[in-house]
């Protein structure tokens, strides 16, 4: 059973300050989870997580990040600023994006931020934007074909197909790409690659850092460039369901290690440094929209209406995705209750929850939908004039902060152009 990292007396305390709907993060589980993550991989000197901002573009959350030793992952012109902003420069930053625009390579540039090249065509690309190839670069791979790792011991089937994937490199353009960077004076190389979402396998990583292990070997062979670093992106995924198992870190960390072992070392390549761009696992658990039952509707079915909407958690509604409901104060009540819960936006896939086995709700109920932390807030939008809710950040002491205020009318009204006065 999942539990929410708050309780209702402090929902209750909160809600007289900050009315729902919002997001609220939980501090000492993220610092525990970043902590948890740097032990896995302490057995590699270099290694280093790059948070991926796209999943939670919060400046409060990526400061803690930033503080727990985190660097980020930036994929377009606006989060490098917010990287920026958040104190994060350097080789704190890699930057990966595809069909990228002049202005973001530059950028990505003048802040001294890793560029991971996503074509064999941005190689010159790259050199006629800012003039020059940095010492550090890095490629992305794509292999082609299906990954698949088939029947896990959690009874997950790990599976996608980068074959249909827009993002890397073929394994002949890559080898082709080191040649290029090389000669126009690249010096440290990395290799990435994702091949798997949301994965619930602790032989993920492993089979993927194999995979780029046996690469970094081969390419070290044929071009005789430095791999100093090998990124093993995202996709170690988080159990929506609460019958699901949750990853261990500990046992992928030397799931990892065995690998490298076994494929590196032999080849005199023990000084690569790993990296990870977590962003799903990291934030994912720790984050919850809370949000309050507002309105019933019996005809077919029978229907809870909340003050959140698809425009403050969208998954549901275009994925069709898992995220369990609490309702606060009823823990331990019989779920014996049959609801869909929806949001108030004029589409029919505004819908939380279809078919949920809920504990009867009341109205002024509060509802903690979980696992928002990651692709929640950040895939908000304003459709139907909805705005985007508040984030808020539940402190290890019990305190709140306010991370983002909620949206305004005036916010919303912000950008349009009016033809006369009276608009």
């Amino acid at each position: 059973m999942k539990k929410p990292f708050v309780t209702l007396p402090q929902l209750e305390k909160i809600v007289q300050d900050y009315p729902t709907p919002f997001h609220l993060y939980d501090e000492a589980g993220i610092r525990q989870n970043v902590r948890a993550l740097k032990a896995a991989f302490a057995w590699n000197p270099g290694y280093q997580e790059y948070f991926a901002v796209k999943a939670t573009p919060t400046p409060g959350i990526l400061k803690l990040l930033r503080d727990e030793g985190c660097g980020l992952d930036c994929s377009s012109y606006t989060e490098l600023l917010l990287a920026q902003k958040c104190g994060v420069t350097g080789h704190n930053i890699m930057f990966s994006a595809n069909d990228v625009p002049a202005r973001e390579f530059a950028k990505a540039h003048e802040l001294g931020a890793i560029i991971n090249l996503d074509d064999l065509t941005d190689v010159d690309f790259l050199q006629e934007t800012i003039g020059t190839i940095p010492e550090t670069i890095s490629c992305r791979f794509n292999p082609g074909g299906t990954f698949t790792l088939g029947e896990s011991k959690e009874g997950f089937q790990v599976m996608d197909n980068p074959g249909q994937a827009k993002y890397g490199m073929t394994r002949q353009q890559i080898a082709l790409a080191y040649q290029k960077l090389k000669v126009m004076g690249a010096k440290h190389f990395g290799i990435h690659a994702f091949l798997a979402s949301n994965t619930l396998s602790n032989d993920y990583y492993p089979a993927l850092a194999r995979i780029l292990f046996q690469l970094a070997v081969e390419l070290k062979e044929e071009t005789g460039c430095h791999i100093a670093f090998i990124n093993l992106s995202g996709g170690v995924g988080i159990p929506y369901r609460p019958d699901q198992a949750a990853n261990d870190i500990a046992a992928i960390g030397e799931g990892v290690r065995r690998a490298y072992e076994e494929v590196l070392a032999p080849a005199g390549m023990g000084d690569v440094a790993l990296c990870t761009e977590l962003g799903r696992f990291m934030l994912g658990p720790y984050g919850c929209l809370v949000t309050r039952a507002t309105h019933f509707k019996h005809i077919y079915k029978e229907y809870v209406g909340v003050d959140a909407c698809a425009a403050n958690l969208m998954r549901p509604a275009i994925y069709g995705a898992y995220h369990h409901i609490t309702v606060m104060g009823k823990e331990d009540a019989p779920c014996d209750h049959q609801y869909d819960v929806v949001g108030g936006l004029c589409e029919n896939s505004d819908k939380f929850a279809i078919d949920r086995m809920l504990p009867k709700i009341d109205l002024g109920d509060l509802l903690v939908i979980h696992d928002a932390g990651a692709h929640g807030f950040a895939m908000g939008y304003q459709y139907n004039g909805r705005l985007r809710s508040a984030e808020l950040l539940l402190r290890e002491d019990g305190s709140v902060k306010l991370l983002r205020r909620a949206e305004t009318p005036e916010d919303y009204f912000a950008t349009m152009v009016f033809d006369d006065e009276e608009g």
